[in-house]
């Protein structure tokens, strides 16, 4: 099993080689490729697995607390020593609040020890750096790459395609974490950011073309606007490209948005991964398409978003994490905001090992809709489910000053726009709001939608999916606006 990070060696300007300076590595690159490779062959026990949690948690609490000022603080008066897997849930959690105040006294060391500087989009709030050691990235580039090879060998057997990477490269990992990804398993890849000014939709499309590109990687709004894009310069999806999987992530993707993803480019869609900025890769897909958790990196908890009380392992609720990798920012039971529903679920053949783990939204993302709180994925799967050509959508709330009632009206675009075929898909829609979410629907199929309908990997899906005027907008609501100009598949 390949395990590539970061470049080891350097050659600078006059030949010389330069070496990285002295790492706080305790071989745990190599501890963790032992781990991993029993991991994946099937062959690592639930005992050794809480062993090597176990030894980690030790590891990494006893370095917050002597390198994190932040969590010398936090942490203060407990005797970390005296922590098990057992009483980890007796520490405090850390929070996205914790991140934005605190900045680099998150750190457990200088950034200057970091292999790679990151940091969040800022779109919702304060920027936090998000620097990675080797430690860190290897440890978390190998799920993705096991992920990779597994799909890649159901779909092209030994013969490994051309990767199109469709995300921001800047300060953000996506360009770095999947071409290293792209290398491990051998794939050619071409960074093609569709918004960057010095490319556009019009050249993505033509490199798309051009390079004969197998494997598009991106969110699963970039994914439409392609498809409208290509209708828009006049490409013919089936004749002009070569393209055989989408590799979803950056957003919320439920199986419905990846089936509509399937059906409209005539290709096999997988949620590729789950993950963050700050807590880096969390969940992998399988050729089954299941996600499942990157066991050998986390401590996982599942938290009641009311009470806070932690349900354990598994369970739905929003997500805990406490890293196992001891690099220069582990975390300590964090709280992604994700509501996501963890199950041994048996695995389907040619899965990957662990538990299954599946994204239902943000905990801010829910909505109460009909008197009932809902998650974003229940509102998504009810637009969705079974339309197989949609561009986007965007769901508009609003009150019935006779009744005051809820009212929605769901907002489509799509690629067939005949009347039998748009009666038959609002109908049904009609039919899900009114079953699943018990509220009045009505269907408005537009020419084209909102911009802001794009912005959901950099603000929300709330934000970007959602227009509810039973209310003042917040500050999401407003930055994706914003963000939203300049944004058409022409610009």
């Amino acid at each position: 099993m390949k395990t590539e990070g970061a470049t080891e060696v350097t050659a600078l300007r006059d030949g010389s080689a330069w070496l990285p300076g002295p790492r706080d590595d305790d071989d745990f690159v190599g501890r963790f490729t032992e781990i991993a490779e029993r991991h994946y062959a099937r062959a690592l026990s639930a005992g050794a697995l809480n062993e090597w949690r176990s030894q980690q948690l030790g590891r990494v609490l006893a370095k917050v607390t002597e390198r994190s000022p932040f969590y010398k603080r936090h942490l203060a008066g407990i005797d970390v020593a005296s922590i098990s897997l057992d009483t980890l849930s007796t520490l405090p959690f850390t929070t996205k609040q914790d991140l934005r105040r605190e900045m680099f006294d998150v750190l457990s060391g200088d950034v200057s020890e970091a292999t790679f500087f990151y940091e969040t989009t800022g779109t919702t709030g304060r920027a936090t750096p998000c620097p990675r050691d080797d430690k860190e990235v290897i440890s978390s580039n190998t799920h993705i790459t096991e992920s990779w090879r597994a799909i890649f060998t159901k779909h092209f057997g030994h013969r490994r395609p051309s990767v199109g990477l469709m995300g921001p490269t800047e300060v953000h990992s996506f360009g770095d974490t999947l071409g290293d990804v792209a290398r491990n398993v051998g794939s050619c890849n071409a960074k093609i950011w569709p918004y960057s000014p010095v490319v556009g939709f019009k050249k993505a499309l033509e490199l798309m073309r051009d390079l004969r590109l197998e494997v598009i990687v991106a969110t699963p709004g970039v994914c439409l606007n392609l498809a409208r894009a290509a209708r828009h310069y006049g490409f013919d999806i089936e004749r002009d490209f070569s393209v055989k999987l989408f590799f979803l992530t950056g957003e919320m993707c439920t199986p419905a948005l990846a089936a509509n993803v399937d059906a409209i480019w005539g290709v096999t869609a997988y949620n590729i991964l789950y993950g963050s900025q700050e807590a880096f890769v969390m969940g992998v897909a399988c050729p089954s398409r299941n996600m499942r958790l990157a066991e050998t990196n986390y401590i996982v908890e599942v938290i009641d978003p009311e009470t806070s009380e932690s349900l354990g392992e598994r369970g739905t609720g929003e997500l805990c994490v406490t890293m196992v990798a001891d690099g220069i920012k582990p975390l300590v039971r964090y709280r992604t905001g994700d509501l996501v529903r963890i199950t041994d679920d048996a695995a389907h053949e040619g899965d990957l090992p662990g538990a299954q783990i599946e994204v239902i939204g943000r905990v801010l993302d829910q909505l109460v809709v009909g008197g009932n709180q809902v998650a974003a994925a229940t509102i998504e799967t009810a637009v969705l489910d079974g339309v197989t050509d949609c561009y986007g959508y965007q769901v508009v709330i609003d009150r019935d000053p006779a009744t005051g009632s809820d009212v929605v009206t769901v907002r489509v675009e799509l690629t067939d726009p005949t009347a039998d075929h748009v009666a038959a898909q609002s109908r049904a829609i009609v039919d899900r709001f009114r079953t699943d979410l018990g509220v009045r629907c009505e269907v408005e199929v537009l020419e084209e939608l909102d911009a802001v309908v794009s912005t959901g990997a950099f603000v929300s899906w709330k934000a970007a999916r959602i227009l509810d005027r039973r209310c003042e907008p917040g500050h999401e609501e407003r930055v994706a606006s914003q963000l939203a100009k300049g944004r058409g598949i022409n610009s």
